[in-house]
């Protein structure tokens, strides 16, 4: 047993069986044992790879996308651009190079970036050294005025709790000890559970044995940025896997060294995350004030917004081989069989800015 499920084992002795969610946030954000304190996870030699990892034309087009945005919203200066979850900086970085056809906003924006790990904190100073960025725990330490947020797999990371249908109720599962091993083990419990309110009325006639997932912390997210862009304006974009109608589904995952892992396995050595209910978090979002345009496929929002033309456009002035790379680089974030449609897109803005690049004209519903 590793030093932090040893750890998640006590406590469940003292305390009783934790939450998914609890279990969740021991494993990714434990101050000296989580995933995230201990490692840079990303590219070839970490666990996963992202879109900003995969080509720098989703940055570049993210960088733009929000000097769009600025000029609609009648280019405040300064504007706060916000990323949630930077990562090792890469998106920011390719987003700023991008903007040196926007000087103005350029000059106006100024870098802010939440996150949590040290080991990717220092990652993201050494990328993002020229552009001075503040750092920070929370969104909510961010500071007041108009801002333009970006979160590219962000979401999918929050805690989920989840729940099973069993006798016309909903179930909270947990982890508790295996009687048999003492090993970490998933059990349910034996009554229907409160926080089970939170679950989307659509589901309610789901099937006995369905499982039903919320993410409280996201829920909250969309309040709070929902609240502040109502009252400061300005918008914000979110990328990620999931699906654009809340539906049942045991989504909750574990990635280690780009292979699926058992999830309650050595926690805090494996990526934990689960599919995103886009529906749930839009609704969130309008109920405190703000405007949801989307969720669209990743794929047809980055076409929208010019990804075969920058491709097309790198590959005039590369060799062969780097032209080929490029090329399947861009197929890869917008073909339907790879992250063209997996991944979704979805904006909230102040009320009163119109239907952002990318998006048809229209509200989500």
């Amino acid at each position: 047993m590793t030093e932090l499920a040893d750890l998640i084992a006590r406590r469940i002795r003292v305390a009783g069986p934790l939450t998914v969610a609890e279990f969740m946030t021991e494993a990714m954000q434990h101050p000296r044992l989580g995933y995230y304190a201990t490692r840079d996870p990303l590219g070839a030699a970490g666990d996963f790879i992202t879109a900003p990892e995969v080509s720098q034309v989703f940055g570049e087009l993210i960088g733009l996308w929000c000097a769009d945005v600025w000029t609609q919203m009648g280019r405040p200066d300064p504007v706060l651009l916000v990323e949630l979850g930077p990562g090792r900086g890469t998106l920011m970085a390719d987003a700023l190079r991008a903007l040196a056809v926007a000087p103005d906003f350029r000059r106006a924006l100024r870098v802010h970036l939440v996150e949590t790990s040290p080991a990717l904190r220092a990652l993201q100073a050494r990328t993002l050294a020229t552009a001075t960025p503040t750092w920070h725990e929370h969104l909510d330490a961010v500071p007041a005025g108009p801002l333009l947020l970006v979160a590219n797999e962000f979401l999918d990371a929050l805690p989920i709790r989840q729940f099973e249908r069993h006798g016309g109720g909903w179930h909270e599962r947990r982890v508790g000890l295996s009687p048999d091993t003492s090993a970490l083990a998933f059990a349910l419990d034996p009554a229907p559970s409160p926080p089970a309110t939170l679950i989307p009325p659509r589901l309610g006639a789901a099937a006995e044995g369905s499982v039903a997932e919320v993410r409280p912390a996201a829920l909250g997210l969309a309040d709070a940025l929902a609240r502040r862009l109502a009252r400061d304006g300005g918008a914000a974009l979110f990328i990620d896997y999931g699906h654009g109608e809340s539906a049942c589904g045991d989504t909750l995952q574990a990635v280690r060294r780009h292979r699926t892992h058992p999830v309650l396995e050595a926690p805090g050595s494996a990526d934990l995350t689960a599919h995103v209910d886009f529906e749930a978090f839009a609704g969130a979002a309008r109920a405190a004030g703000a405007r949801t345009f989307g969720p669209v496929a990743q794929g047809s929002f980055l076409r929208a917004l010019g990804i075969e033309l920058r491709a097309r456009q790198l590959i005039a002035n590369a060799s062969a081989e780097t032209g080929v790379a490029i090329s399947g680089a861009a197929r890869r974030l917008i073909d339907a069989d790879q992250m063209g449609t997996l991944f979704k897109v979805l904006a909230l803005t102040h009320p009163d800015l119109p239907v952002p690049a990318g998006f048809p004209a229209g509200e989500s519903p």
